[in-house]
């Protein structure tokens, strides 16, 4: 007999789900809210701080380095080309997300090259209820990537809100000195910058089955 609890509650997940996916924004149009905000300076989410401000601006020109510089492997294309589960990125984050900088032009390009994998954005703000069902370690951390079956809607995997590597730096680091610092904030961008999207590319292929 099914545990009557646990359906309510996928089934609660799913709806939440799909509310949010009839809100999405593609790429591009996250894209084009972090540049119009950048250039009023401004910034999403109830917080209107200089600090979140500013990291909005930062993010509208690292992601345009990105999209850029960043550069999908060959072996990883003929990977991707195997896959053919249709599935959807849904992807919370927020303009001023320095973690999603780095991250999100790389799921564009892997989806780019998959028409089987649709990636969808949407604010972590306007999406509590969502944000609530995929903590990282009891935190709203973000960018948080939930991987979802297109048809039902059922949760297949997530990922965020760091790839492997960054989550285990960030994790001893912590553990050394309490919180994450602003100074090693930006030392994990160097980190970004000198991994060039391998990490994060290689978590998710992993989280495709492919590597």
């Amino acid at each position: 007999m099914k545990d009557s609890s646990k359906y309510t509650t996928e089934r609660n997940t799913i709806d939440i789900i799909t509310a949010a996916l009839g809100q999405h924004m593609t790429y591009e149009a996250f894209k084009t809210l972090v540049k119009e905000l950048a250039l009023d300076f401004g910034t999403t989410g109830p917080e209107q701080t200089y600090a979140y401000k500013q990291y909005t601006v930062l993010n509208d020109k690292r992601m345009k380095r990105w999209d850029k510089t960043f550069k999908i492997s060959e072996e990883q294309i003929t990977q991707l080309k195997a896959f053919n589960r249709k599935i959807i990125w849904l992807v919370i984050t927020e303009s001023w997300c320095g973690d999603a900088a780095p991250t999100l032009p790389v799921m564009n390009k892997i989806s780019q090259e998959n028409q089987h994998i649709q990636l969808k954005i949407v604010l972590r703000n306007e999406h509590p209820e969502l944000m609530e069902r995929f903590h990282t370690d009891g935190k709203l951390s973000i960018p948080k990537l939930i991987m979802i079956d297109q048809q039902t809607h059922d949760v297949i995997d997530t990922w965020g809100p760091l790839p492997s590597i960054a989550k285990k730096i960030a994790a001893d680091y912590r553990a050394s000195n309490g919180q994450l610092t602003a100074s090693f904030k930006e030392e994990l961008q160097q980190w970004f910058n000198a991994d060039k999207g391998k990490n994060t590319s290689k978590d998710l292929l992993q989280l495709l089955g492919l590597e």
